[in-house]
Protein backbone atom coordinates (compact mmCIF):
# COMPACT_ATOMS: atom_id res chain seq x y z
CA UNK A 1 0.00 0.00 0.00
CA UNK A 2 2.81 2.51 0.84
CA UNK A 3 4.48 1.63 -2.45
CA UNK A 4 1.31 2.20 -4.17
CA UNK A 5 1.26 5.88 -2.54
CA UNK A 6 4.79 6.45 -2.93
CA UNK A 7 4.65 5.47 -6.72
CA UNK A 8 1.49 8.05 -7.16
CA UNK A 9 2.92 10.86 -5.70
CA UNK A 10 5.74 10.25 -7.53
CA UNK A 11 4.40 10.30 -10.37
CA UNK A 12 2.36 13.18 -9.66
CA UNK A 13 5.79 14.94 -8.40
CA UNK A 14 6.99 14.23 -12.55
CA UNK A 15 3.92 15.57 -14.29
CA UNK A 16 3.91 18.73 -11.98
CA UNK A 17 7.93 19.12 -12.72
CA UNK A 18 7.09 18.35 -16.44
CA UNK A 19 4.17 21.06 -16.51
CA UNK A 20 6.03 23.85 -15.18
CA UNK A 21 9.56 23.26 -17.18
CA UNK A 22 7.09 23.26 -20.48
CA UNK A 23 5.86 26.17 -19.10
CA UNK A 24 8.85 27.92 -18.23
CA UNK A 25 10.24 26.90 -21.97
CA UNK A 26 7.94 28.12 -23.65
CA UNK A 27 7.57 31.31 -22.11
CA UNK A 28 11.05 31.67 -22.79
CA UNK A 29 10.53 30.99 -26.31
CA UNK A 30 7.57 33.59 -26.03
CA UNK A 31 10.27 36.13 -24.77
CA UNK A 32 13.11 35.21 -27.02
CA UNK A 33 10.51 35.42 -30.01
CA UNK A 34 9.35 39.04 -28.74
CA UNK A 35 12.82 40.14 -28.48
CA UNK A 36 13.39 39.52 -32.19
CA UNK A 37 10.12 40.97 -33.32
CA UNK A 38 10.88 44.13 -31.66
CA UNK A 39 14.73 43.88 -32.88
CA UNK A 40 13.05 43.32 -36.53
CA UNK A 41 10.78 46.62 -36.22
CA UNK A 42 13.66 48.59 -34.71
CA UNK A 43 15.84 47.64 -37.83
CA UNK A 44 13.32 48.64 -40.28
CA UNK A 45 12.24 51.93 -38.92
CA UNK A 46 16.32 52.88 -38.44
CA UNK A 47 16.40 52.17 -42.30
CA UNK A 48 13.44 53.66 -43.25
CA UNK A 49 14.74 56.70 -41.44
CA UNK A 50 18.37 56.53 -42.87
CA UNK A 51 16.91 56.56 -46.37
CA UNK A 52 14.79 59.01 -45.76
CA UNK A 53 17.37 61.25 -44.30
CA UNK A 54 19.41 60.57 -47.60
CA UNK A 55 16.88 61.29 -49.48
CA UNK A 56 16.54 64.72 -48.05
CA UNK A 57 20.17 65.92 -48.16
CA UNK A 58 20.35 64.67 -51.42
CA UNK A 59 17.20 66.83 -52.88
CA UNK A 60 19.21 69.93 -50.59
CA UNK A 61 21.93 69.42 -52.92
CA UNK A 62 19.78 69.41 -56.31
CA UNK A 63 20.53 72.30 -58.05
CA UNK A 64 17.04 72.59 -59.15
CA UNK A 65 16.00 72.73 -55.36
CA UNK A 66 13.50 75.81 -54.22
CA UNK A 67 14.23 75.88 -50.54
CA UNK A 68 13.15 79.09 -48.49
CA UNK A 69 14.64 79.94 -45.01
CA UNK A 70 12.83 82.02 -41.83
CA UNK A 71 14.06 82.37 -38.22
CA UNK A 72 12.61 79.63 -35.64
CA UNK A 73 9.31 81.43 -33.61
CA UNK A 74 11.04 80.47 -30.34
CA UNK A 75 14.61 79.98 -31.43
CA UNK A 76 15.28 82.69 -33.36
CA UNK A 77 18.61 82.28 -34.28
CA UNK A 78 17.71 79.15 -35.45
CA UNK A 79 16.71 79.09 -39.16
CA UNK A 80 13.87 76.55 -40.60
CA UNK A 81 13.80 75.53 -43.80
CA UNK A 82 10.70 75.16 -46.01
CA UNK A 83 10.59 73.93 -49.29
CA UNK A 84 8.78 73.80 -52.60
CA UNK A 85 6.26 71.22 -53.62
CA UNK A 86 9.43 68.61 -54.79
CA UNK A 87 10.92 69.29 -51.57
CA UNK A 88 8.06 69.35 -49.05
CA UNK A 89 7.64 64.86 -49.74
CA UNK A 90 11.35 64.83 -48.99
CA UNK A 91 10.90 66.69 -45.64
CA UNK A 92 7.57 65.06 -44.77
CA UNK A 93 9.33 61.06 -45.52
CA UNK A 94 11.92 62.70 -42.72
CA UNK A 95 9.26 63.57 -40.54
CA UNK A 96 7.49 60.77 -40.03
CA UNK A 97 10.48 58.16 -40.48
CA UNK A 98 11.84 60.15 -37.39
CA UNK A 99 8.49 59.56 -35.57
CA UNK A 100 8.26 55.99 -35.82
CA UNK A 101 11.91 56.14 -35.05
CA UNK A 102 11.91 57.64 -31.84
CA UNK A 103 8.68 55.60 -31.26
CA UNK A 104 10.26 51.87 -31.85
CA UNK A 105 13.66 52.92 -30.11
CA UNK A 106 14.43 51.49 -27.07
CA UNK A 107 17.22 53.57 -25.67
CA UNK A 108 17.44 57.66 -25.12
CA UNK A 109 20.86 57.97 -26.43
CA UNK A 110 19.81 56.81 -30.18
CA UNK A 111 16.63 58.97 -29.59
CA UNK A 112 19.39 61.97 -28.89
CA UNK A 113 21.46 60.86 -31.84
CA UNK A 114 18.32 60.95 -34.31
CA UNK A 115 17.41 64.59 -32.72
CA UNK A 116 21.38 65.47 -33.84
CA UNK A 117 20.94 64.27 -37.24
CA UNK A 118 17.61 65.63 -37.93
CA UNK A 119 18.99 69.40 -36.99
CA UNK A 120 22.12 68.71 -39.03
CA UNK A 121 20.12 68.38 -41.99
CA UNK A 122 17.59 70.82 -41.26
CA UNK A 123 20.71 73.72 -40.94
CA UNK A 124 21.97 72.35 -44.05
CA UNK A 125 18.68 73.01 -45.73
CA UNK A 126 18.56 76.13 -43.89
CA UNK A 127 21.85 77.69 -45.48
CA UNK A 128 20.87 75.90 -48.85
CA UNK A 129 18.03 78.47 -49.06
CA UNK A 130 20.93 81.28 -49.14
CA UNK A 131 23.46 79.73 -50.56
CA UNK A 132 24.40 77.24 -53.94
CA UNK A 133 24.70 73.61 -53.38
CA UNK A 134 28.45 74.01 -54.60
CA UNK A 135 29.08 77.06 -51.39
CA UNK A 136 27.50 74.76 -48.50
CA UNK A 137 30.28 74.67 -45.37
CA UNK A 138 32.12 71.78 -44.86
CA UNK A 139 31.50 71.78 -41.40
CA UNK A 140 28.05 71.51 -41.92
CA UNK A 141 28.92 68.89 -43.62
CA UNK A 142 30.98 66.85 -41.38
CA UNK A 143 28.96 67.53 -37.96
CA UNK A 144 25.79 65.77 -40.22
CA UNK A 145 28.09 62.51 -41.00
CA UNK A 146 29.33 62.74 -37.50
CA UNK A 147 25.91 62.93 -35.88
CA UNK A 148 25.28 59.78 -38.75
CA UNK A 149 28.03 57.83 -37.18
CA UNK A 150 26.97 58.90 -33.96
CA UNK A 151 23.30 57.08 -34.67
CA UNK A 152 24.11 54.47 -36.77
CA UNK A 153 26.41 53.09 -33.44
CA UNK A 154 23.44 53.75 -30.61
CA UNK A 155 20.79 52.08 -33.19
CA UNK A 156 23.86 48.86 -33.45
CA UNK A 157 24.19 48.55 -30.03
CA UNK A 158 20.05 48.43 -29.30
CA UNK A 159 19.92 45.88 -32.01
CA UNK A 160 22.75 43.41 -30.54
CA UNK A 161 25.45 44.68 -32.50
CA UNK A 162 28.95 46.06 -32.20
CA UNK A 163 29.84 49.43 -33.36
CA UNK A 164 31.57 50.25 -36.28
CA UNK A 165 34.66 51.21 -37.00
CA UNK A 166 35.65 55.20 -37.64
CA UNK A 167 35.64 55.71 -41.42
CA UNK A 168 38.65 57.78 -42.51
Amino acid sequence: MVGVIVAGFGSLIGVLLGGWLTVRNNDRMAQRENVRQWRDIRLLACNQFLTAHRKYVSFILEPTAVITAIPHPRDTAQLMPFFDESGRPYKEELESTFTAMRLVAENPETVRAGVQLVRGARRLAAARASLPESDLPSDDFQELWNAEQKFLNSMRAEIGLPPMPRQP
